[in-house]
């Protein structure tokens, strides 16, 4: 099986710009691919990482990828999928996002001796002449065309600038200077990418009078048709600092039963014949599915080490056990107490499992919270420094519903 049919197979691929020419090329020859990552913030998030996953295996398969760092169209901001224009960063704010990124990028693809690619585009977009750009490559759009493109229709009504309009012209010209420098002839990207891709296509055969290519990959959907990606916390990160690897465990591990086999499929290297050992499963028999998930992923983000960790403990977590280790965690000071106590409430806030009183209240009165195995009912309970030395590592164990645990330490 070529690796163009086990991307398919692994439901990896949404649209190809065609077909057979992308199964030849993938299948029988040898080519440089890219794919972009405006730096718009200091670290990776989950939706990125089916992206990650196709460069892998098409790296695994010979390929050699590019993983194109925007330092120039990150200083405009991709309107797709936006419906207001994104915040502009300085030049200092995008270096250091890109360097963020590409940290985590190594863990994923092996970029040693010239197997891949960083390239950022700020080498060539902050320089170019403007009156030459226009001439060059602007006359290759059509305004009309460019209107027409989804990622620019869902803006018209609350207004596209023309500082955006720009971007679609920028990626395409990215393509067109890869294609140039490296000989990349596949461009992948997500479906809100696909007239972008579909520009540079088409802007290297008018150019340069070569073919070029571009697949979009899946989104990270539930079974509804959902983003996933999102706690109530809010993204789940690849940067540990951001995303503990205990909480990034515990998120895959408690993924619905409808797309436990999903994410299997398009977020590990797990053989399809084992993935498919499960097909027929439901309800608790999942659970080794969730927790095989949950460990593949964390290993591939955060190591072998930290996920064995991870999944250590949640199991002793879970398995009643005292081991609290590897659980998120706040500590608070004496100074946070005041008369010696600390309400219910404010823990909560302090933990981040809820953004305000108001809604810390609502979660008590409503009967979603525990501390240290015991419910609470009463939003006014208040903890003192005894409570917290009950327990040998002087912390109380906060739960939020069924699977939400985090650790409250008080220092001295």
């Amino acid at each position: 099986m070529g690796v163009f049919e086990i991307l398919e197979e692994r439901g990896l691929i949404a649209q190809t710009t065609d077909r057979e020419k992308v199964r030849h090329l993938l299948n029988e020859e040898k080519t440089a691919f890219y794919v972009g990552f405006d730096p718009t913030a200091d670290s990776l998030h989950v939706g990125h990482f089916i992206p990650i996953m196709v460069m892998a295996h098409l790296q695994r398969a010979g390929h050699t990828p590019i993983a194109l760092f925007g330092g120039g169209t990150g200083m405009v901001g991709d309107p797709s999928g936006k419906t207001d224009m994104r915040k502009m960063l300085t030049e200092e704010e995008i270096a250091h996002n890109i360097s963020c990124f590409q940290k985590q990028m190594s863990r994923l693809i092996d970029f040693s001796d010239d197997k891949a690619i960083m390239a950022n585009n700020a080498d060539w977009l902050t320089n170019l002449n403007y009156i030459n750009f226009l001439r060059d490559i602007g006359v290759c759009f059509s305004v009309n065309r460019m209107l027409s493109a989804e990622c620019y229709k869902q803006r018209l009504e609350r207004g596209l600038s023309f500082f955006e309009m720009n971007y679609m012209i920028m990626q395409s010209y990215d393509f067109l200077e890869l294609n140039r420098r490296y000989g990349c002839r596949l461009q992948l990207g997500g479906d809100d990418q696909w007239s972008n891709i579909i520009g540079g296509v088409e802007l290297i055969r008018r150019k340069e009078n070569r073919e070029a290519y571009g697949i979009t990959v899946t989104l990270l959907t539930n079974s509804e048709g959902k983003k996933m990606g999102k706690t109530e916390r809010g993204a789940v990160w690849l940067d540990p600092q951001k995303t503990s690897p205990f909480e990034f465990y515990q998120y895959w591990r408690n993924v619905g039963d409808a797309d436990v086999l999903k994410c299997l499929k398009i977020l590990t290297f797990v053989p399809m014949e084992q993935i498919n050992e499960f097909a027929s499963l439901s309800g608790e028999k999942l659970n080794p599915a969730k927790e095989l998930l949950a460990f593949e992923v964390t290993k591939q983000i955060h190591g072998e080490e930290e996920a064995i960790k991870a999944r250590d403990g949640a199991q002793a977590l879970f398995g009643s056990s005292s081991d609290t280790e590897h659980m998120p965690t706040t500590e608070i000071s004496s100074s946070d107490l005041s008369n010696g106590t600390i309400g219910v409430l404010d823990l909560l806030i302090k933990a981040k499992l809820a953004s305000s009183r108001g809604e810390a209240r609502r979660l008590v009165v409503q009967g979603g919270i525990s501390v240290d195995g015991e419910k609470v009912s009463d939003p006014a309970s208040v903890y003192s420094k005894d409570d917290f030395q009950e327990n040998e590592k002087s912390c109380l164990i906060l739960k939020k519903g069924k699977k939400v645990y985090h650790k409250i330490v008080l220092t001295h």
